[in-house]
């Protein structure tokens, strides 16, 4: 494992835009069709009743991850995320079938990185932030659509002209239906019960890097159309300190309806943008109910000691490091979370994982490279919901 390179212009702390006419083309891309957001390859009209988006501990047909590319983001540390990548893939091949989109001329390399039991696929893309720039999948009267959430590099911060378009590539492979959003977004803003609740960070996406001139009324009001979503429960996130605007994955996740698991830092930390978004979140989740009138249990998932973490680049008292344990991800029969090498937080974590998913194996995976640029094993996935397709395990 490489040491963190703070110089490296990681999607937590990489607020400068990447040069080039990329951005520009990217936010050109976006606005492209209007307001509704409608084009002629693209389901067109308004969102019919039947429309639902499920949670994340439903079936899943495949995972899709994505093979980082560049060199220019990750500079030295690339044959380490990579590493990390092939690792996660791997496990979570052992549960469900995992799809790696990669660049035609990197196919060979990330195949063999992977192994026999994950599909590569040749498709262009950029880095590996699967959760952002794979479509956000909701059911139509039980039948599958990819919303497209027009990804622009989190707000323009870096180009991503390959990732922005992976919704129109990769979709028409499974035959999928496309929407295309009236809203800029990314998958890792989204948080839901499976019925109807939907948990978001303003700060992610009442935005005007994402969403010029829209309110926020205006903005619930769309994605209440778009995902099938009831009811919106606000929560303040962090406002320009990370490249995502503070994605609600790495903040509140849940567990099942009613139930969440909140970010906490490790006891003794200084005060900060985070622990204060926390609080917030905290204050606003013990007030509010869901979708179905239900008050939130809200259990803490507290961090490792930084002083604690191992690997390389976990302890180095870098702001781009993501040590939460709530960016974990629900598979078949599984539920995914980093091993960061604080023994005694990493047990306590997954005992608290055991306890909200008693019928799924709790598996602890390495991923401090992928951690260092400022995300973990959610943003790195994407789950297609269905029913589980082709050959899982040995």
């Amino acid at each position: 494992m490489s040491p963190l390179l703070p110089s490296r212009p990681s999607r937590r702390s990489a607020l400068r835009t990447l040069a080039g006419i990329g951005s520009v083309a990217l936010s050109a891309a976006a606005s492209a069709c209007g307001p509704g957001g409608q084009s002629a390859d693209e389901t067109a009209g308004e969102v019919a009743k039947g429309l639902r988006m499920g949670a994340e501990w439903e079936s899943h047909a495949r995972t899709f991850m994505s093979w980082p590319a560049l060199a220019s983001v990750w500079e030295g540390d690339l044959p380490y995320v990579r590493e990390d990548i092939a690792r996660l893939a791997r496990t979570i091949a052992e549960y469900e079938y995992v799809v790696m989109l990669a660049r035609p001329d990197q196919q060979a390399a990330a195949q063999k990185a992977c192994g026999r039991d994950v599909e590569v696929i040749p498709l262009a893309v950029d880095d590996l932030w699967a959760r952002d720039t794979v479509p956000v999948f909701v059911e139509q009267d039980g039948d599958l659509v990819g919303v497209d959430f027009n990804f622009n590099g989190w707000g323009e911060k870096q180009e991503h002209t390959h990732d922005a378009r992976v919704g129109r590539t990769l979709l028409p492979r499974y035959d999928i239906p496309r929407r295309k959003a009236p809203l800029v977004a990314e998958g890792g803003s989204f948080e839901t019960d499976g019925e109807g609740t939907l948990l978001i960070t303003e700060s992610s996406i009442v935005n005007d890097n994402r969403n010029r001139g829209r309110s926020r009324d205006q903005i619930e009001a769309e994605l209440k159309r778009t995902l099938g979503i009831e009811k919106v429960i606000w929560l303040a996130g962090v406002r320009g300190e990370d490249i995502t605007d503070a994605h609600v994955d790495s903040l509140v996740r849940f567990t099942a309806p009613g139930v969440v698991l909140l970010d906490r830092a490790f006891p003794g930390m200084p005060a900060d943008s985070w622990s204060r978004a926390a609080d917030q979140a905290k204050a606003v989740l013990s007030k509010a109910k869901d979708a179905k009138g239900r008050t939130f249990e809200v259990i803490d998932l507290t961090q490792p000691d930084p002083d604690r973490i191992t690997g390389g680049g976990g302890g180095a008292g870098s702001d781009d490091f993501v040590s939460a344990y709530v960016n974990f991800y629900v598979a078949n029969d599984s539920v995914f979370m980093p091993r960061f090498g604080d023994r005694k937080a990493d047990d306590r974590a997954r005992s608290i994982l055991r306890e909200h998913f008693p019928e799924r194996d709790v598996v602890p995976v390495r991923i401090n490279t992928i951690a260092s640029g400022g995300g973990g094993i959610h943003c790195a996935t994407h789950d297609e919901p269905g029913r589980p397709v082709g050959r899982v395990g040995p």
